[in-house]
């Protein structure tokens, strides 16, 4: 296994899409995805037009996890790994990548909507790592967790081992 990380670019709409019908929670096929206006034509022009922080994961060139998120509005769009996968850190490392990215933008307070579930795999992975409820739910009746760029700051500093502020 050979893993390498880069920013996603147009061409990886078709792999990505793909992607997501074989995930192990809240798998969406292409023609699921396809028929709420997500194809990889779509997805890849939104790409091109760097209206999306994205990242990728690749394993000898294969895609086996990417994330993304909005640059106009702050919120994480998906987060998806293949199964086998899960638990290396892949996710973690994506996520923070398009954290760094939005928050390079002057986001302050960056959102995403997770499982309210709690055996689901999502809703204790964003919670450990630091994302909290806001009470609200989205149209699909996701809860919005939301990470604050104070909360970051702070605990970049404490890992740091420089105390907070």
């Amino acid at each position: 296994m050979v893993l390498h990380y880069r920013s996603a670019v147009s061409s990886d709409g078709t792999e990505v899409i793909t992607l997501r019908g074989q995930t192990r929670e809240n798998a969406i096929s292409m023609s699921g995805l396809a028929s709420i206006g997500i194809t990889a034509e779509s997805w890849g022009k939104r790409i091109e037009a760097g209206n999306l922080s994205g990242h990728v994961c690749t394993d000898n060139g294969r895609i086996v996890g990417y994330c993304f998120g909005d640059k106009h509005s702050g919120e994480i769009l998906v987060l998806a790994l293949l199964p086998e996968y899960e638990s290396r850190g892949i996710g973690k490392t994506l996520l923070s990548r398009v954290e760094k990215d939005l928050w390079s933008l002057g986001f302050k307070r960056l959102f995403l909507g997770c499982s309210k579930v709690p055996c689901s795999r999502s809703y204790g992975f964003y919670r450990h790592l630091g994302w909290r409820p806001t009470g609200e739910f989205d149209a699909h009746d996701d809860e919005i967790l939301e990470l604050l760029w104070q909360d970051t700051a702070v605990e970049a500093l404490t890992s740091a081992g420089k105390g907070a502020p």
